[in-house]
């Protein structure tokens, strides 16, 4: 880069001449300014750069070689021309255009406001206006209760910093606690916040919208995780890890509601046991959310093992019906 931008330089200068020589020496002290390498570089080496800065690859730049009798110098054909302001291809600008508009739809959120900032420097600089119209919707919980919370505690998370979090219960019971905060988790439109509770010595999930408030505190050294967080929620459906192991649960499902749970799996180790019947087998341990996911399908799916859930959402079932009695 550093002989691409002193090329570029020689190049757009209008009132020198740079012969192959000069194109050399000046590379050579702009390497040597900027590391203190005094190697250099060698004539084939700037013919390669000068190839290359002309190609599709490079610039497409257009540099003329004006001949001076026995020798040429290099020049761009157009003066206003420069690496640094190489518009953008119609297949760049397009994809611009579409990620502008998915950034757009965090607009008007607190903790990503310094988005709008970024989209009109954007559509500013490149002459992008996006796209006139909303033809997708994402499902956003835009009045999330703890989504205030979400720029200070990814700062914290970046930053490796101690956090005293109070937080309350759904009872109303407020704690105050030492979080080493690791990663951020949305699932079904809530956020989790995941971290070592150095009162109670393990991890920590805190949905956002029960913590209170929560401050850096310091003189405490933050403890580090070597959690993969990439993989560490591959055994649930959901965000709630519990100590206990991995469980075959096989469901039966409605023949009109099967085709769409094959279309849309219910976890990513699910598999087909029998077509015909509408039996599926996933392998995760056993949680609230696996409890809601079945009862979210309501008289489409049966619990056929094992014995002691099929008897734990049976009993449930029962409770529920006795409400409507």
């Amino acid at each position: 880069m550093i002989r691409y931008q002193t090329l570029d330089k020689c190049f757009s200068n209008q009132h020198r001449r740079f012969y192959i020589e000069d194109l050399v020496q000046a590379c050579c002290e702009a390497i040597y300014n900027f590391s203190g390498i005094a190697d250099g570089v060698k004539k084939r080496q700037i013919w390669k750069d000068i190839a290359y800065m002309e190609s599709a690859q490079g610039w497409s730049a257009e540099i003329d070689r004006i001949r001076d009798g026995k020798k040429v110098y290099f020049r761009y054909r157009d003066s206003e021309f420069t690496i640094n302001k190489r518009p953008l291809s119609p297949e760049e600008a397009e994809k611009l255009k579409e990620t502008l508009f998915m950034l757009s739809r965090f607009r008007g959120m607190p903790q990503f406001s310094w988005i709008d900032e970024i989209i009109s420097h954007l559509e500013n600089n490149f002459a992008l206006t996006g796209h006139d119209r909303s033809v997708i919707f994402f499902d956003e919980n835009l009045d999330y209760t703890g989504s205030h919370h979400l720029a200070g505690l990814f700062n914290a998370i970046v930053n490796r910093q101690v956090l005293s979090c109070k937080y309350r219960n759904f009872v109303g019971e407020e704690n105050v606690w030492t979080i080493h905060p690791y990663f951020l988790k949305q699932y079904n439109n809530r956020w989790f916040l995941f971290g070592h509770n150095q009162e109670k010595d393990r991890m920590a999930n805190l949905p956002l919208d029960r913590i209170s408030s929560f401050e850096t505190k310091s003189g405490v050294e933050f403890r580090d995780t070597d959690i993969n967080f990439e993989e560490y929620f591959d055994d649930v459906i959901g965000v709630t890890i519990m100590d206990q192991p991995v469980e075959q649960i096989r469901l039966k499902f409605s023949p009109h509601r099967f085709p769409y749970v094959v279309t849309k799996p219910l976890h990513g180790s699910m598999k087909v046991l029998d077509r015909e019947r509408g039996i599926v087998q996933i392998e995760v341990i056993p949680n609230r959310e696996l409890e809601q996911t079945i009862f979210s399908f309501g008289s489409d799916v049966e619990v056929l093992e094992p014995q002691w859930l099929r008897k734990q959402i049976g009993d449930k079932i029962i409770q529920l019906a006795e409400l409507y009695r």
